[in-house]
């Protein structure tokens, strides 16, 4: 007697295809307010800006206010503002990232990292008139620590060549809130790094110096670096607190533009837009830069 194979046949149908969300636009209205938001104050300033940086006093087409971009004291106020950010985008990226490094990968206790990370939230906010009182208070000629280094130690900041009121001490100013802007965004980066790297050094020998320059270093460059470049661009744009702190007798760009446009001696609003431009170019390619350096990151932070 031959038995035939049985074939059983699953009743089973298959499971229905999901048919496409039908939400998908009520996904894109909750970023309606951005779009909305960078049409108003992003997109359509720098339209207007552009617009406006070829008319002259009498509303005439001109070329005369970006060939007064090459004027030596406009090209010395771009310099000086570079410097500036420069000074301060590697001076606070560098304690900004050891005090990072100290709280994340250095195993300091929570409640401290808890307390630096506030401490950044609020101070990379504080500027403008309030931070340059602060430091007049502090730091000016007749501040506190001014006066209590006089009294105590006999020393004397101004007599040593010390001036709140010159670049250096804008850069001091400036560096209040630019550390804690560069720890707060150089922490995920720091976070990011694996503790098997680490222990895979370890195992093979390497000290951890060697790791720190071997393996860490060349994975957070890409992060450390666009971290600066974002607080250059934070220092490159600053206006009230150097305004406040100096009274505008320091040749900034940003000071050179408030005086273009709403000055009463240097009044040319023309010259005030194409400067503005400059800063935007600058700008663009700075963040251009960011871009770039974040997605080299990326790919190693998010083995």
């Amino acid at each position: 007697m031959s038995s035939k194979p049985t074939f059983f046949r699953d009743n089973k149908r298959d499971a229905p295809r999901a048919r496409p969300s039908s939400s998908g636009w009520r996904n894109w209205i909750v970023v309606v307010p951005f779009f909305l938001f960078a049409f108003l104050f992003i997109l359509l300033p720098s339209v207007s800006l552009l617009l406006r940086a070829f008319r002259d006093n009498d509303n005439r087409f001109t070329l005369m206010n970006f060939v007064g971009l090459l004027d030596p004291s406009i090209l010395s106020a771009y310099w000086v503002t570079i410097r500036i950010s420069l000074a301060t985008a590697v001076g606070g990226g560098l304690l900004g990232f050891l005090m990072a490094y100290a709280v994340t990968v250095g195993n300091l206790p929570r409640p401290i990292r808890t307390a630096l990370m506030t401490f950044s939230g609020v101070a990379s906010n504080f500027a403008g008139v309030p931070l340059a009182f602060a430091f007049i208070a502090t730091l000016g000629r007749t501040g506190l620590v001014t006066l209590l280094l006089k009294s105590v130690l006999g020393v004397s900041l101004y007599d040593q060549g010390f001036n709140l009121y010159g670049f250096w001490g804008l850069t001091l100013t400036y560096m209040f809130f630019q550390f804690p802007l560069m720890i707060l965004v150089i922490t995920p980066a720091l976070d990011g790094l694996k503790k098997e790297w680490r222990e895979a050094s370890e195992n093979l020998g390497a000290s951890h110096a060697m790791y720190l320059r071997k393996v860490a270093i060349p994975i957070l460059m890409p992060s450390i670096l666009g971290s600066m470049i974002l607080l250059f661009g934070n220092s490159f744009g600053a206006y009230a607190t150097a305004y406040s702190l100096t009274g505008g007798f320091i040749n900034l760009v940003t000071i050179v533009i408030g005086s273009q446009i709403k000055g009463d001696i240097l009044y040319n609003p023309g010259l005030g837009y194409a400067l503005a431009i400059g800063m935007i170019a600058v700008m663009t390619a700075m963040m251009a830069i960011y871009y770039f350096l974040r997605r080299r990151s990326e790919r190693w932070l998010r083995q």
